[in-house]
């Protein structure tokens, strides 16, 4: 299925080829994603999710195909500066520093801001939108729930001021009640207009809020629609929605 929107692609991926050595995980990847939309890429463990995400995000090189982010190739480019571009990684197990306060881990998020102002800015509109991080601000990382946690990994991907937010795993470890929570935060995000990715195994939950979904696996995207469409389809029922 195609994508039938007009908004201005901000990452392409084109027949994305990526591995480890020799070893080829993803095959044939191809997605993309407009500005201010929410993609899920959904796929079961092995599927080849977390491979592309570090080829988009510059962890691991490309094998072949193509990833273009804003139009231009980024094939290469080491992370540090796709952070500088506006691309930010929240990745999966959350990897706070667990003895440093809740704001020092944010701060963290924010490494390559050298201006003062801008950095209390930004902490300012990250506690705005996260309000129980904002409460925890002096409290050690490792003292917190796993949703707490996870806040705060989000918050600190959002400290760059991110035109693209990418998420793996979001929902992990965490109870039904938290994960509709922590959702709820990647709407709001999403209503700022910023771009989101979102990497889940949480199928049913995700179709229902994300605009896009593309399934991965053994290493290819084998079905794509809107989320309603996806939520909806047989194969997808069977395989990820216990329909």
């Amino acid at each position: 299925m195609s994508q039938m929107n007009d908004k201005k692609k901000i990452i392409e991926v084109k027949n994305l080829r990526a591995g480890y050595g020799f070893v080829e995980v993803v095959h044939d990847v191809s997605f993309s994603v407009g500005e201010g939309e929410i993609l899920a890429i959904l796929g079961s463990n092995g599927a080849g999710k977390t491979s592309t995400l570090r080829a988009l995000t510059g962890e691991i090189k490309p094998m072949g195909g193509e990833i273009l982010y804003e139009g231009k190739s980024i094939v290469g480019v080491k992370p540090y500066k796709l952070a500088q571009m506006g691309m930010s990684m929240v990745p999966e197990g959350r990897h706070l520093f667990g003895n440093l306060s809740v704001q020092d881990n944010l701060l963290m998020g924010a490494y390559l801001i050298k201006d003062q102002n801008q950095l209390q800015k930004n902490l300012e509109e990250v506690y705005k939108l996260f309000p129980r991080v904002k409460e925890r601000a002096k409290q050690t990382a490792r003292t917190l729930s796993g949703g707490e946690q996870q806040m705060v990994a989000i918050a600190r991907g959002m400290m760059m001021n991110p035109k693209v937010l990418i998420l793996d795993e979001p929902s992990l470890g965490l109870m039904p009640k938290l994960v509709g929570e922590i959702f709820e935060f990647v709407k709001e995000i999403a209503r700022m207009g910023i771009t989101i990715l979102i990497v889940e195994q949480n199928a049913s939950e995700t179709l229902k809020f994300c605009d896009y979904a593309y399934v991965i696996q053994n290493g290819e995207t084998v079905i794509s629609g809107t989320g309603a469409e996806l939520l909806t389809n047989e194969d997808v029922k069977k395989a990820y929605l216990g329909g």
